[in-house]
Order: structure tokens, then C-alpha cells, then sequence
């Protein structure tokens, strides 16, 4: 494959080949335009000038904005109104199928990566880890000519991203053509033997792995100057609420159907008790954080206490969420609503997905520091859904942030962030909790991530027959 003189909106190539029995990955950064070329290759959009010669015929593309897409077609087709039960979606099995393969071949791939257990469920309710690794095999199973893996390893744990790798070095070995798209450098596949750098739309690098990968220039691209980053935006303004307990949970237990998630759950959240939740994709961290958020029906038939408030006692939802900031990617996948930039962080006010109150002024002003400290203050009349997934997640993130609340709740809070993107808002994790304003739950696969102000922790194992094991340790 050739591409010459590329130009598609920031995307300018001038020269880019591929060979046969050559395994690429291209690594950027956010926004520096590997989706906009998967795009192009997978036939979504047309380059505005230049050439791509001998594409293969069959292009797939799996990535976030793939899995946004699926997402929002099974709600589009909810029969709940039509039906006595709730419609959860198309199963794992039905979603594998739409790939073309035969029922055997489904069950024999997800016996592999092993989300066998996940076939009978519905798609709206798997955790975000389960709904990727789906989708990435259900992109295998429909055996393109090229397919193209954007930031495949994203939201999966430990076990699954090995499990992955093997498979996609047995299809390299198989002759299979596969390109990689990632964030980076840790994320880049064994399997591949040749590499790309993209920067700000241009191919600034690119030849055999271990040759970019060696050059100090490219390690400097990709590495964050922690003298560069700024200082947090204020608090509003107003009284820092105080409260003994942040969470109580009882005897928590959840279930759907006759699979218990968990139960037996016994913990107590007291401020400033920083907490890290770990355990494989579907062990239900996400939702252990959604029961105390509200966001999780089965919060109301459980003795679950939050800010002093008992859950079912009559309490308003605004009563409780005003005091709680949320990044997860529930609900970057749920944030549907239209509005920019600004008016998707000044929502973090009203916990809302959308903006329908009319923002005053400080509220804007605060809004503008978030996006300048997050190096997006010039994107805040974009609208959210036209920037990058990168660029959407850092706004999310400043969304959360923004009121500085008594609990924040970061689920995979870096997800589809690129190094730089990373390091930065850990510091500013970090800088917030020094402030000792806020106390942090906080979800992560990965162990570069366990930040030492962390010093609780809740780990699941799961069982998926007979819900998880859990162990709550404190230092």
C-alpha cells in the first residue's frame, strides 16, 4: 500500500509504504490524526487530494468511536416499552454473528480471549472492558484484508491484554494484515515489526520499530516536561461541606438474573481516604461505583448510606450528586447531548449531560481555566462530539473536576489518553489531592497508575458463576 500527498482536513502524508510482510502500527498522540487516516482507509471518509494505491478491498476499523456507534443502535432498537422485562440489547452471540461467522467459530474465538461467559448477556450490560473486547473480535472474526486496531488495548486488564496480543501475533503469523493504531509507547504490539509517528497530522517518522523506537528525538515527543504543568484552577466559591462518612455500604449485594456480580459487600468511606478499586474487566468495579453514585437501579434496594443521607430515605438526587464529580466511560458513552466545549464543562455544576441552565459568568470563566489547563482552551467552541475521543475525554475530565467535589469518581479516568495527556491529569489527581478538598475512588488496570496517595485498596476477583471475591486493604 502507497499513500502519496495525502491531504485530508489536518492529515497532510506526503509519502507513506507498506510492504507485504510488514506489521505496522502507527503512534500519536491525541488529535494527531490516526483516526482520521483509518477513517480514510476504511472507506468512513475520502481524502480531499493525493493518492492511496493498491488498497485491499475490505477495510475494518475497531475503535471507541465503532463501539459509540454499536452502543447507540441498541438503544435506538429498545423494545422495553414493548415488552415485560427490560430489553439489556443483542446478546455477545448475536453481536459476533453480524460478523458473518458461524455460531461455531464465535464460540470457539471467545473461548480464546475467553468471553465465552458474556455470549448470552446483553450488550448493555457489559462493562466497557467486555464491550471492546467483543467488538475487537467481532472486527477478527469478519476476516478483512486489512484491519485496523485503534487503541486496541484500552480499558483492558492485565490477562486480557496478553490474551489479545497472542491472538494478534497468531493472525500476523497467518498472513493476516493488521495495522495498530495507539496512543503509547507501552502500547505499541510485539507482533509489530515496522512503526509510524504521526504528529499534528503529519508522518514525521517512520521505518523499522526498533530504529524509530531508539531515537531520542521521537522519546522526547512523547514524554511530558512535569516543570510544564500548571497549576489547578481555583475552587468555587462557598464553604467546603464537611461530612464523618463519605459511604456505608451493608450487605451489598447485586444480581441480574441468576448471576450474582456481588454480594456480601461490607466497606465504610471516610474523607480523605483515597481509594484505588482493582480486578479484571466485568468484576463489577464500574458497578460498585455506579451503586454510590445513583446511577445503578439496585442502589435503592440496598443499605447503602451516602454523605449521611440513606439511600431510599427520600433524599433528592441533586441533594447528593452535587457533592460528586464523575469520569468514567459510561459516560463518555452516554454524553449524547449536544454543546460545546465550555458548556459541556460548565455542566459538571449540575451534574447534568447537556447544559440547561443558564451558565453564569464565573462559571464560564472557571470553565475557560479547565480547557486552557487541559491545552484545549482554543477547541471551547468546538462542538464535543467533533473533537477527537482524546480531546471529548479531556473534557469530561475537567468536567468532573471543575467544582472540585467532596468525592470524585474516576473510573479508567485516563482511557484513550496519550502519554502526555496521562501524566498530566494524574498530576493534577495529585494536586487535588493535596488540597484535601476531595476524596478519590479511583479504577485502573494499569500499575503505573497506583499513585502513592492511594492508600486504600478494593480488589475483586471474580467468579463469574458465583459473583467475586473481594479484598478491601488499607496501608
Amino acid at each position: 500500500m502507497l499513500l502519496e500527498d495525502l491531504r485530508y482536513r489536518s492529515l497532510h502524508i506526503d509519502r507513506w509504504e507498506t510492504n507485504p510482510g510488514e506489521s505496522w502500527c502507527l503512534i500519536g498522540g491525541n488529535a494527531s490524526g490516526k483516526s482520521l487516516l483509518a477513517s480514510i482507509l476504511s472507506g468512513d471518509a475520502s481524502q480531499e487530494s493525493g493518492s492511496i494505491h493498491q488498497l485491499p478491498n475490505r477495510v475494518s476499523w475497531a475503535s471507541f468511536e465503532v463501539q459509540q456507534s454499536t452502543y447507540e443502535a441498541e438503544i435506538e432498537n429498545d423494545d422495553t416499552d414493548y415488552l415485560d422485562r427490560i430489553d439489556h440489547g443483542s446478546t455477545g452471540l448475536q453481536i459476533l454473528l453480524q460478523s458473518g461467522a458461524s455460531e461455531s467459530q464465535a464460540r470457539d474465538f471467545a473461548n480464546k480471549v475467553r468471553i465465552d461467559y458474556i455470549l448470552d448477556r446483553g450488550y448493555k450490560l457489559l462493562s466497557s472492558g467486555e464491550a471492546l473486547k467483543l467488538l475487537l473480535l467481532k472486527e477478527i472474526l469478519s476476516d478483512p484484508d486489512l484491519l485496523i486496531l485503534d487503541e486496541p488495548f484500552e480499558g483492558l486488564d492485565a490477562t486480557s491484554r496478553e490474551e489479545l496480543t497472542t491472538l494478534c501475533q497468531g493472525l500476523v503469523d497467518e498472513g493476516h494484515s493488521l495495522l495498530f493504531l495507539v496512543n503509547r509507547i507501552d502500547d505499541i504490539p510485539p507482533c509489530s515489526t515496522h512503526l509510524g509517528v504521526l504528529q499534528r497530522g503529519q508522518l514525521i517518522a517512520s521505518g523499522p520499530k526498533d530504529t524509530i523506537t531508539s531515537q531520542s528525538e521521537i522519546q522526547q515527543i512523547l514524554t511530558l516536561d512535569a516543570a510544564s504543568i500548571p497549576d489547578l484552577p481555583p475552587p468555587p466559591s462557598g464553604d467546603t461541606p464537611s461530612f464523618d462518612t463519605i459511604a456505608r455500604m451493608t450487605q451489598c449485594r447485586v444480581q441480574y438474573g441468576d448471576s450474582v456480580q456481588f454480594e456480601n459487600f461490607d466497606w465504610e468511606l471516610k474523607p480523605g481516604e483515597h481509594t484505588i478499586i482493582t480486578g479484571p474487566n466485568g468484576a463489577g468495579k464500574s458497578t460498585l461505583l455506579q451503586l454510590l453514585s445513583g446511577d445503578h437501579p439496585q442502589c435503592y434496594s440496598n443499605d447503602l448510606q451516602i454523605f449521611d443521607f440513606q439511600r431510599g430515605s427520600g433524599e433528592s438526587i441533586w441533594e447528593i450528586k452535587k457533592h460528586i464529580g464523575i469520569i468514567s466511560a459510561s459516560l463518555h458513552r452516554d454524553y449524547r447531548a449536544p454543546g460545546n466545549a465550555l458548556t459541556t464543562v460548565v455542566s459538571g455544576f449540575y451534574d447534568s449531560i447537556g447544559l440547561y441552565h443558564h451558565a453564569t459568568e464565573a462559571q464560564r470563566q472557571l470553565a475557560l481555566q479547565w480547557l486552557e489547563v487541559m491545552g484545549l482552551r482554543d477547541q471551547a467552541n468546538t462542538y464535543f462530539r467533533q473533537l477527537s475521543w482524546g480531546h471529548q475525554r479531556l473534557v469530561l475530565i475537567a468536567r468532573g473536576l471543575i467544582k472540585q467535589p467532596s468525592l470524585l469518581i474516576l473510573d479508567e479516568p485516563t482511557q484513550g489518553l496519550d502519554d502526555l495527556n496521562r501524566h498530566l491529569v494524574l498530576a493534577f489527581i495529585e494536586k487535588l489531592a493535596a488540597l484535601q478538598r476531595t476524596t478519590l475512588l479511583f479504577v485502573s488496570h494499569r500499575h503505573d497508575e497506583r499513585l502513592d496517595l492511594f492508600k486504600n485498596q478494593i480488589d475483586f476477583t471474580p467468579s463469574h458463576k458465583k459473583g467475586v471475591r473481594f479484598d478491601v486493604a488499607c496501608e
